[in-house]
This record gives structure tokens, sequence and C-alpha cells, in this order.
């Protein structure tokens, strides 16, 4: 970290935070923080006042050190993430649904998905950035993966890694819903 530049305590929120089987509400009403607040400082898109990391170790129990990066937070020997906890996303027809497996820290480097596709559904997405790659793996039913001009049909068991720089779709042009693992990695 820079010396000059304010210390990011995003990480260290959501690990406390995690941690403890605490939702954004939980620790909003805990610490009197609003939720937009807690998110922004999560993906580091704001820096907490002294009041609100003082007001946010005391809602965790922890010293404000801990907050701020002077104290080493220990990562749980395991830690488990409650199905309800697990953020997901639906398309507005309904029959796309990914489930955000990865932690909030890695977006934008490596994330990974659990992706639903019902009977006719398809996953339409821009480009990203240069460089970037999407791993499909087909746990069940099959699905299309349409990336560079060209389509690839892949049944259960089967692995497509493709780049996606440019437009690229998922589509299930079955009869049966389709389930998948999906990795993006970005450069």
């Amino acid at each position: 970290m820079d010396n000059n530049e304010p210390p990011r305590v995003g990480a260290a929120l959501q690990a406390l935070r995690s941690s403890r089987g605490l939702s954004l509400d939980d620790l909003s009403k805990r610490a009197g923080v609003s939720k937009s607040m807690l998110s922004q400082i999560e993906r580091n898109q704001a820096n907490p006042t002294v009041a609100v990391v003082w007001r946010l170790a005391n809602a965790l129990g922890v010293d404000m050190g801990e907050l701020l990066g002077t104290e080493r937070v220990a990562a749980p020997a395991i830690e488990t993430v409650p199905a309800h906890a697990t953020p997901g996303l639906t398309s507005p027809d309904g029959l796309c649904k990914l489930r955000i497996l990865g932690p909030i820290e890695l977006a934008g480097q490596f994330e990974w998905y659990e992706l639903s596709i019902q009977p006719g559904g398809v996953l339409d997405s821009q480009a990203h950035e240069p460089g970037s790659r999407e791993h499909l793996s087909v746990l069940t039913g099959s699905l299309e993966v349409t990336a560079s001009g060209l389509t690839s049909k892949l049944k259960a068991g089967e692995t497509a890694r493709y780049a996606v720089d440019g437009p690229h779709a998922i589509r299930n042009a079955t009869k049966s819903a389709a389930t998948a693992l999906l990795v993006v990695l970005h450069p």
C-alpha cells in the first residue's frame, strides 16, 4: 500500500462480516451504518471516517486496527458460506440464473459462478477486457457456446475454454434444464 493513500478496509470488513455469518443488513443494524455505505466500503469504492470504523469495529467485536490493516486478520481455517448468503443474478426473462461462488475480493480478476439455464434461455454477454477468457464446464444437460463467431455444443462432463474479448453467448437449445460451472479469468 502507498503511504500517501488511506487504508483500504474493504477486504478486512468483508472477511470479518462473513466469518461471523452477518449479512450487510445485519451489520448495518448493529453498527448504525447504511447498507449502501457498507457495500461501497467492501468494494473499496469508499473509505470510512474514523467514527464509522469505530462503529464497525465495535459491532464486529474487533480492534479498529483490524479494519485499518495494521493488524492481520486471521482467516478462518474453514469459511462456510450459507446457501442463503450466496448472491445471485437472474436474467430479465427468468431463464438464466447465476450464483456468484467466488469471493468479492477476487471480482475483476478471477470469478466463478454456478449457471442454470432453462430450455430456450440465453446468457448474452458483451465483450470483456482484451485477454479475458471463460471456462464453461457443463454439469447436467447440454449447452451451446458462441464466441469469436464460432459455436460449440457441449454435453454433461465437457468443458469449453474461449476468448471473451468480443460478444459471446451461452444458450440452452434443448428441452431440458442445464447447469454448469462458469469461470471468468481477467488479464
